[in-house]
């Protein structure tokens, strides 16, 4: 492209000057900013690494963005130093000279070879363009662009190599604590889930670790709305995910632990509601018999043996302590715990059940004395019509067989004529009646 004259007002003195002093200060800057690029650790640790997946993309996009980019500032910093040598020549610049600095500082001075087509955001792998010339404003815009992809790229790598290996790291050896520990109480692979879960998380973390530092990009999660290099943060979900399942299965060592250290007293616990729930089943049992003796007319339950299946559990839950099997002994005991409650629960429903005949007849009983006592403290006890009923109850409820049905109306007999007898008696009109030849 040819240029004809200068663009636009030819510059006064004044006028080239600040612009030489505001080209020198962007010159400053930008090569600050190449120099802190070049050494950036994220840069030299993706110059060095065997890179995959999109990394190994963009940083071959990045690589030559950033080739691109010093060609740029060669460029620049040439012309510049060109407008200083012209400026340099007079102390008072004559027309032609301010002709030919306003177009060094304003016209389309400066040409790059090797450059590209691809507007505002360059890209080396574009349709190349042989040379392109542009305006030192252009060219600054052009390697300010170049330079904010660059940098986020490698800010981004560099922020994922930074967190993510390290907490994959401290993950590894909580790992590896877990496993020894899980080891000794026998939690291993193919024995117990644990020791299958341990064995998945310790395959997912070598595999996503080694992903993180050959494809750091593929965990990088861009800040929505944020268009400064580097906005954005290393995802995590991955790690996250896996040390979840690492803190479950620590808490199922755990509990296994416990169990080592609780097993002689939950098992001698074990032992004794057993041996409560067989001495309630026996004590039914002996109940029952003199129920069958003492008791005629009644329906009683039949009385189960003692539990030989939870007892059979016991002698396993035993040689799994003695063997020191503590992942078997863990869900083994729980269940053990459970059932035995239960047992004596069912004894004692049992035992309660089968001496119910019992209980009613020694209600009886007691009420029959009771009511005696009191119609002999209120000066009744010589009556024969309460002395006939109290003896007739008396004989049925201290017989064997007792009916119940029997006994229960012979006592109501002798409630009511004792309530009779109690009773404040009212005169009728037409003479004194006998209450015994009424009753």
């Amino acid at each position: 492209m040819s240029v004809t004259g200068p663009p636009g007002p030819v510059l006064d003195r004044d006028e080239v000057d600040r612009a030489l002093a505001r080209l020198d200060a962007e010159h400053e800057a930008i090569e600050t900013s190449l120099l802190a690029l070049q050494d950036h650790a994220g840069r030299r640790l993706l110059e060095g690494a065997a890179l995959t997946g999109v990394t190994e993309e963009r940083w071959a996009d990045a690589e030559g963005r950033i080739t691109l980019l010093w060609a740029y500032f060669d460029a620049y910093a040439a012309a510049l130093r060109t407008a200083h040598e012209l400026r340099e020549r007079r102390r008072w610049p004559s027309r032609e000279d301010l002709v030919e600095l306003t177009e060094l500082l304003r016209g389309e001075s400066v040409t790059v070879s090797g450059g590209s087509t691809s507007g505002t955001s360059p890209s080396v792998t574009g349709p190349a363009k042989l040379t392109e010339r542009f305006t030192l404003e252009q060219l600054v815009s052009r390697m300010n662009d170049l330079y904010a992809h660059s940098l986020d790229m490698v800010v981004a790598a560099d922020a994922v190599w930074s967190a993510l290996p390290a907490r994959i790291d401290l993950l590894a050896a909580e790992l590896s604590r877990t496993r020894q520990l899980a080891h000794s109480v026998g939690v291993r692979p193919g024995e117990h889930p644990s020791g299958d879960d341990l064995e998945r998380i310790t395959r997912a973390l070598t595999a996503l670790r080694e992903q993180v530092v050959s494809d750091p990009l593929a965990f990088w999660q861009r800040a929505q709305g944020s268009s400064a290099p580097g906005g954005g943060r290393p995802g995590t979900e991955r790690y996250d995910r896996e040390a979840r399942a690492l803190e479950e299965v620590r808490r199922e060592i755990d509990a296994v632990l416990t169990v080592r250290q609780d097993a002689e007293a939950r098992l001698g616990r074990l032992r004794d509601v057993l041996s409560r729930a067989d001495r309630t089943l026996a004590e039914a049992r002996s109940a029952r018999g003199e129920v069958l003796a003492k008791i005629a007319a009644s329906e009683v339950p039949a009385v189960s043996g003692p539990p030989t299946a939870l007892q059979e559990q016991l002698a396993t839950a035993a040689d799994y302590r003695r063997n020191a099997q503590w992942h078997r002994l863990s869900p083994l005991l729980e269940s053990l715990e459970q059932k035995a409650d239960d047992e004596l629960l069912r004894a004692r429903e049992s035992l309660t059940a089968v001496t119910a005949p019992l209980a009613v007849r020694a209600e009886l009983r007691g009420r029959l004395d009771a009511y005696k006592a009191k119609v002999a403290r209120l000066g009744h006890a010589e009556d024969p019509l309460l002395i006939e009923r109290y003896d007739a109850a008396r004989r049925m409820l201290w017989s064997a067989p007792c009916d119940l049905r029997v006994a229960e109306q012979a006592v109501l007999r002798y409630q009511q004529a004792a309530a009779d007898a109690l009773a404040p008696r009212v005169p009728q009109q037409g003479g004194p009646t006998d209450r015994r030849e009424e009753s």
